[in-house]
Parts: structure tokens; sequence; C-alpha cells
């Protein structure tokens, strides 16, 4: 499975971003799908994550209540929803795709990563 994840950008804190993460060479619909997220100096860390039915959803606390994952499975398409963005958000955005429904929050759940999209927010 191939993922290239877009959407990233410059936003003011408050302001809001939509990523998409677009996924070829696989049955989409078969996959969980996650985004993770990278500060510099830090490690990756979960942010959200939808199962292969979209039935179900995570999130990290840190973003509860602030942004949404959805998917889209005829276009084999998982999207993040990002509202009320605060500089604390700032990072390398990477989705991840799952065939199943195994460690979702966790980096080692995924067996294939897009290559990620930068998104900055200002103060």
């Amino acid at each position: 499975v191939q993922l290239q994840a877009s959407g990233g950008g410059l936003v003011q804190a408050g302001g809001s971003l939509r990523l998409s993460c677009a996924a070829s060479g696989g049955i989409f619909s078969r996959y969980s799908m996650g985004w993770f997220r990278q500060a510099p100096g830090k490690e990756r860390e979960f942010v959200a994550a939808i199962s292969w039915r979209g039935g179900s959803t995570y999130y990290a606390d840190s973003v509860k209540g602030r942004f949404t994952i959805s998917r889209d499975n005829a276009k084999n398409t998982v999207f993040l929803q990002m509202n009320s963005l605060k500089p604390e958000d700032t990072g390398v955005y990477y989705c991840a795709a799952e065939p199943g429904a195994g460690h979702l929050t966790r980096v080692y759940g995924y067996d294939y990563w897009g290559q990620g999209t930068l998104v900055t927010v200002s103060s």
C-alpha cells in the first residue's frame, strides 16, 4: 500500500486545516488508518485512528474535541479535520495503514506509512 499525505501548511492559532491521505495499491476498505505527528526533537506520537469499517475512532487526549478523523472508502482516502489549532500541534503529520484493527494507537501497530505533511501553527 502506498500512502500520500497532503493538506499541511502554515496557519494561525485558532485556525483550521484538513489533511488528506490517499491510498493506492491495496484494498483500502480492509485497512485501519491512523494519523501520527512528529515535532522537531520529539518522538512520533499518535493523533487519531479509524477502524477499517469506519465504525470506531480513537483520539489522543490532546486533540479530542478539536480533531476529527474520517474516511471515504470509495475514494481510498482518509481525512483529518483539525480545528482550533494550537502552536503545540505543529509537526510533520504522517498517515499510516494497518490491515486489521490491532494496536491502532501505537507506531508499531502499522505496516505502511506515508511521507508526511508539515503543519505549522503560529501563535
